[in-house]
């Protein structure tokens, strides 16, 4: 190699470094980042929510900007419920995971006997403090972490070594399931099915276990999908739609007529034609597919990557939180990733025809108050604990700067931080 060919790679090298530490947070008191990719992607919701709701709040209502005034409220909404849990210590709510879990069990109890039915689903509660009803599964999803991080960080090498502590928590979301299919909602089990399972494969549960339970929810999986017609319809309508377009395979057809409308650059913010009453649940479970149709196919690369940047971040949160000894911050942002990523995932797939229909909405950026509420403070945790963690790290540094001590001066702890 020619001194030519090295100097050039060694300017490229250090380009690459000096852009590096340009974009690094690592000396910032939390991570830009995750924040940046959470409000883009809030930003860019009440944007297509505004655009996909339009025609139909002009219908219903006789007011075009009804839904997005809604959204709007629900956005301040979620930004001050952010603030007061990122001022809740993560000691509290490691505390409060039993009595959490406690209370979601009650909430599914208490939606299936005075909870309002909507398209034959029974999900929501009608509380006169708040300006929407109360998907009580959005609820749950919160609280399930945060029992099963405590739970984690207490028995974590019992769950590796036995059968007994790997499968009670699976007992507790055992009789959530059974409540959530008496609603029904099937997206919101498989959702966070995956992220028990997630949550433990992270905190190192061997392989074999997984196999076995994985087949097992399989087995159990399929017998509840062929059980009832309409689920089977639903199950087999996604392999090819435009076999009974105008019923089974109406939502999803209408769907990739959105995503083919939509070309390389789209149609142009506003001039969707699918969303004028052709495509149902346009502002909530398929805001996705109007968002194709209108940014095109860079549009909906660029939302694709904003989820990828904010999961990839999350999940590095919950890896500097267990090497700090931070076990249970770490598993509420390992729950809190798995939950978001296999949420957007499945909405996104249900959009391009790669999973059947699920009434699930696009976290961050579906009409929805609840969805919003609980993914605002989902994201406030992960920030709250990497303000933590990076607190517990610098005390912790042999570099950082030794400040003069008393006797009467106690020592940090992790516990001091965490309370």
């Amino acid at each position: 190699m020619s001194t030519e060919v090295r100097q050039a790679s060694k300017g490229r090298f250090a380009r690459w470094r000096g852009l590096r530490e340009r974009l690094s947070t690592r000396d910032q008191p939390f991570d830009g980042w995750l924040l940046f990719s959470a409000l883009a992607l809030i930003l860019i919701g009440w944007v297509m929510v505004t655009s996909a709701s339009t025609e139909v709040a002009a219908s219903l209502t006789g007011n075009p900007w009804y839904f997005s005034q809604r959204h709007a409220l629900f956005v301040l909404m979620a930004l001050l419920a952010g603030v007061l849990t990122l001022r809740s210590p993560l000691g509290w709510w490691r505390a409060n995971g039993p009595l959490l879990l406690l209370v979601s069990i009650a909430l599914l109890i208490l939606v299936l006997l005075i909870g309002r039915e909507v398209n034959g689903s029974r999900r929501w509660l009608s509380i006169p403090l708040l300006p929407f009803n109360l998907q009580v599964s959005e609820v749950v999803k919160l609280c399930l972490i945060v029992y099963f991080a405590g739970y984690l960080e207490r028995f974590l090498p019992d769950v590796r070594r036995t059968w007994g502590a790997f499968l009670r928590p699976l007992m507790v979301m055992a009789v959530i399931a059974v409540l959530l299919i008496l609603q029904p909602d099937y997206g919101a089990i498989v959702v966070m099915t995956g992220c028990m399972m997630g949550m433990m494969l992270l905190a190192g549960a061997p392989w074999g276990r997984f196999v076995f339970v994985l087949g097992v929810v399989g087995v159990l999986g399929f017998y509840v999908a062929i059980a009832e017609p309409y689920r089977l319809a639903r199950l087999t309508s996604f392999s090819d739609p435009w076999a009974d377009q105008f019923a089974s395979g109406y939502q999803l057809t209408q769907a990739l007529i959105a995503f083919g409308r939509g070309h390389w650059l789209g149609m142009g913010l506003g001039n969707s034609v699918q969303k004028l009453f052709y495509l149902p649940e346009a502002h909530t479970d398929f805001v996705f597919a109007v968002l194709a149709e209108e940014l095109g196919l860079f549009g909906a690369i660029g939302v694709v990557g904003l989820f990828a940047l904010l999961i990839w971040r999350a999940l590095a949160v919950g890896r500097r939180a267990e090497l700090a000894g931070l076990a249970f911050a770490a598993y509420v942002s390992y729950g809190i990733a798995m939950v978001i990523g296999a949420q957007a995932f499945i909405n996104i797939a249900v959009s391009t025809g790669m999973l059947p229909t699920k009434g699930l909405t696009l976290p961050l950026l579906s009409y929805g108050g609840s969805s919003l509420l609980i993914s605002a403070m989902m994201i406030a945790l992960l920030v709250r604990t990497d303000i933590d963690t990076r607190r517990v790290q610098r005390r912790a540094s042999p570099s950082a700067p030794k400040q003069r001590q008393t006797r009467r001066e106690p020592q940090p702890t992790v516990e001091g931080v965490m309370k």
